[in-house]
C-alpha cells in the first residue's frame, strides 16, 4: 500500500500568530486509469492546546483550503480554522479577506512580501552568540564569507523546495546583521500571497529543524541593530496601468494615513520596538511617505515615478511576525 503524509497546517489563537502542523498517514487510491487520488478532507485538532479553545469544548475543526505538493509522499494542506458548527474561528483572519475579496473581485491586487527572520541555535540564542557581539558596520547587507553570513545552504535549498511547490521565492539575500536573512514572496493573487507566505514559512521553520536551527520572527529580538520586517508590495490593475496618476497614487496614500492607527495594530507584535524613526524605519507614531525613502513609512519606488506613476507602492511598517491575511486586509481598503 503507498501512502502520503499530509501535514495540516494552520495559525493558532496566540499573538504574534504561530505556525501549527499535525499530519495524516493516507493511503493512495488509484485509479483504473492509472493516476492516484489522495483523499484531503476536513480534520480536527485541540483548540486548547492553541489557544483557541477551552479545555471544556476544545475540538476544532481544518478545512483545507489549499494544497502544496513537496514530494510523491509529502504534501503540505494549508487550513482555515472554524468551529464545530462551520463557522469561522475568530483566529481566522483570512475568512475575512476571502470574503472581502470575493465582494470585490475588481480589485485584482498583486502582492510581493519581504519576509525578513534571524536564524537562532538551538537554545533560540542568535546564531552569533557563541563569537560574542559581532563587529557593528555596514558588511553584513547582501554580503558573502563564512565570517559574515551563516546558512546560506539552508536558505538556497528553502528557495529552491519553494520553488517546486508552486511558492515564487522571486530572491533572497543576507540582511544587516550576521545571521539575518530575507526572502521575497510574490503572487499577482492577494489572498495566494498570504497562503504562500505562511507556507514558506512553515517549509524554512521546517527545513531548519534538520540541525536544531530555530528561526526568530520578532521583530526587534536584538537591541541596537535593525529589526526584521515583513514590508508588503501592493498594486492593483488601476495602479500598475497607470490610469488615476500621480493624483490617485496621493490618494491612496491619503488613505492610509488616515488609516495609521487601526493598521498598526495589525502589523505585528512589537513593531513599536522596530519603528522607532531609525534604523530604516519611520517612528510608529507617524505616518510618511516619499519616493526611494527607506526611512518613510511607505516608500514610492523611483520606477514607479518615472514611468508616469505607474506601479507599486512599498508598505514598510509590517513586522516580520504580522499576519499577512490582516495587513492585505488594511491595504485592500485603501485602493
Amino acid at each position: 500500500m503507498k501512502v502520503v503524509h499530509l501535514d495540516y497546517v494552520w495559525t493558532d489563537g496566540f499573538e504574534p500568530p504561530q505556525i501549527r502542523s499535525k499530519t495524516k498517514i493516507s493511503a493512495l487510491r488509484i485509479l483504473e486509469d492509472g493516476p492516484a487520488e489522495i483523499e484531503i478532507g476536513p480534520w480536527n485538532f485541540d483548540g486548547s492546546s492553541t489557544g483557541q479553545a477551552t479545555t471544556r469544548d476544545s475540538e476544532k475543526l481544518l478545512i483545507p483550503v489549499r494544497v502544496y505538493q513537496v514530494s510523491q509522499v509529502h504534501y503540505v494542506v494549508l487550513c482555515e480554522v472554524c468551529d464545530t458548527d462551520g463557522s469561522s474561528h475568530e483566529s481566522n483572519y483570512r475568512a475575512s479577506l476571502r470574503e472581502y475579496l470575493e465582494k470585490n473581485p475588481e480589485n485584482d491586487m498583486w502582492v510581493g512580501f519581504e519576509q525578513e527572520y534571524f536564524l537562532t541555535n538551538e537554545e533560540s540564542n542568535m546564531l552569533w552568540s557563541p563569537r560574542g557581539e559581532p563587529i557593528k558596520d555596514p558588511r553584513y547587507y547582501c554580503s558573502v564569507g563564512g565570517d559574515r553570513v551563516m546558512k546560506r545552504g539552508l536558505i538556497r535549498n528553502h528557495a529552491n523546495v519553494c520553488h517546486q511547490m508552486g511558492i515564487q521565492i522571486v530572491g533572497y539575500n543576507a540582511e544587516v546583521a550576521p545571521a539575518q536573512w530575507e526572502f521575497q514572496c510574490f503572487a499577482k493573487n492577494a489572498l495566494q500571497a498570504c497562503d504562500d507566505l505562511w507556507v514558506a514559512r512553515y517549509m524554512l521553520s521546517l527545513l531548519a529543524e534538520v540541525d536544531n536551527t530555530g528561526v526568530e520572527w520578532d521583530p526587534k529580538p536584538h537591541k541596537g541593530w535593525n529589526g526584521s520586517g515583513c514590508h508588503t508590495n501592493f498594486s492593483t490593475d488601476v495602479m500598475r496601468n497607470g490610469e488615476g496618476g500621480e493624483e490617485m497614487f496621493t490618494d491612496i496614500l491619503n488613505k492610509m494615513s488616515n488609516n495609521h492607527a487601526t493598521s498598526m495594530e495589525c502589523y505585528g507584535e512589537g513593531n513599536k520596538n522596530r519603528l522607532l524613526g531609525a534604523y530604516e524605519t519611520a517612528h510608529w507614531s507617524q505616518f510618511t511617505y516619499g519616493v526611494a525613502d527607506r526611512g518613510a513609512s511607505v516608500r514610492i519606488p523611483t520606477i514607479t515615478k518615472e514611468a508616469d506613476w505607474k506601479g507599486y507602492l512599498e508598505d514598510r511598517r509590517p513586522a516580520s511576525n504580522c499576519d499577512p491575511y490582516r495587513v492585505v486586509g488594511q491595504l485592500v481598503k485603501c485602493v
